[in-house]
């Protein structure tokens, strides 16, 4: 029996799958903040230096590379429900894996962080097609409220970091304690979900279709273009998170204490604008809010890196945020357009752009080695230019296009 069977005999409840959908997004970035709250206890009591850490924490984003390009196949097998349950559960295992480090040894780091990375790609593709399935039932665009609720889930998991710290409560107590948690309220709070939109099995003829193979999806222009899009605009948003405040430190001289204000002024602009800020994609549609804030984050960008002033970086900083807010959540929408293709579009799409996650904080160190750090995110603006120009792509297909923007865009 697939996931769309019992789930079409249950109530379809919008404002229900709606809170469940944030409840997932908000879910998986609790679990993500609070292992990484407490990787510098793990690293302290390991006696890892900062090289053997980073490799260390590169096994995540392998284990994120070797799952991503079967997440479209899971998520069609399971269904988005079954596959958000499950893989939160998987998740949660890695997550307290991570902590049993701190008293089992680096095999354990190593093997939580690759499971995590295995099962949390496929939450995340899950997560967001159901996302755009709330978005066209809503008939107004909604996700980047999805991406900004993941965004509060980081902001809680590191703030019951911080709390468990200074109350000197052990890693892999912590970490099991939310383990726990997790695995326990994700797979009933998700029952909300909507049925997955699955395409028909036969044509106008009664023949039955064969199902698409992933390969095909990669072949795809638009889907290609989107992805690199969302490359693009995930790497602006990775290089925020990573280095605004490092940065500032180096760049302008201030304290770590000024450093650490930079990043929660870029962190609560691109949250704050991912919240309140959906409307604009129905007003002005698509293509032509992403050129604005592709110009806004350029315009950012370069405010932080050639201030006269910190204030003035402080600034650059806030529109940084802003100009790289709806990039991916408004990718991710252009990939599941079509609910027929959504599984195998957003999971091509978001391979593509995983390599940003991947690839993109080591290159960046690599060029502030010989550059400095604050120079080196000129090459962050340009990859910026690089989204602003393939913010076309995005362009909602015309027959499944929710909200006015369908209109819009297509004008």
């Amino acid at each position: 029996m697939t996931e769309a069977e019992p789930a079409a005999r249950r109530p379809v409840d919008v404002r229900a799958a709606t809170t469940a959908t944030y409840l997932a997004f908000a879910g998986c970035g609790a679990l993500l903040s609070s292992g990484l709250a407490r990787i510098p206890q793990i690293r302290d009591d390991l006696h890892l230096d900062t090289g053997q850490l980073g490799a260390i924490l590169l096994a995540g984003a392998a284990g994120a590379l070797v799952s991503r390009p079967f997440s479209g196949r899971v998520v069609t097998r399971l269904g988005q429900r079954r596959t958000v349950a499950w893989m939160s559960i998987g998740s949660s295992v890695a997550l307290a894996l991570v902590g049993l480090s701190d008293v089992g040894g680096v095999a354990f780091l190593i093997t939580g962080m690759l499971l995590f990375g295995f099962f949390s790609s496929s939450w995340d593709v899950a997560m967001n097609i159901q996302g755009t399935v709330v978005e066209r039932r809503l008939g107004r665009s909604i996700m980047p409220r999805f991406h900004a609720g993941y965004s509060i889930g980081t902001v809680f998991g590191a703030l019951l970091g911080a709390a468990m710290i200074l109350l000197a409560v052990p890693v892999a107590l912590h970490l099991i304690i939310i383990a726990v948690a997790v695995a326990a309220a994700l797979p009933y709070g998700v029952r909300g979900f909507l049925p997955d939109e699955r395409p028909s099995t036969t044509d106008s003829a009664g023949v039955a279709r064969r199902p698409h193979s992933t390969l095909r999806y990669w072949r795809e222009p638009r889907t290609l273009m989107i992805g690199v899009f969302v490359l693009a605009a995930g790497f602006s948003e990775g290089a925020g998170n990573d280095w605004t405040g490092v940065s500032l430190i180096d760049g302008y001289h201030v304290s770590p204490a000024l450093g650490t204000l930079a990043y929660a002024t870029f962190l609560t602009a691109m949250t704050a604008t991912r919240w309140f800020g959906s409307r604009l994609l129905d007003a002005f549609g698509r293509v032509n809010v992403l050129r604005i804030q592709g110009a806004v984050a350029v315009l950012g960008l370069l405010f932080f890196i050639f201030a006269p002033a910190v204030p003035l970086a402080f600034v650059g900083a806030a529109l940084w945020g802003v100009g790289v807010a709806f990039g991916y959540p408004v990718g991710m929408s252009a990939a599941a357009d079509d609910p027929a293709h959504a599984a195998g579009r957003v999971t091509v799409a978001s391979s593509v752009a995983k390599i940003a996650s991947f690839a993109g904080p080591p290159l960046l160190g690599l060029l502030g080695d010989h550059v400095s750090i604050l120079r080196a995110l000129l090459a962050v603006a340009a990859l910026q230019v690089v989204a602003l120009c393939l913010a076309q792509a995005t362009r909602p297909l015309t027959s499944v296009a929710p909200g006015r923007h369908r209109a819009l865009d297509n004008q």
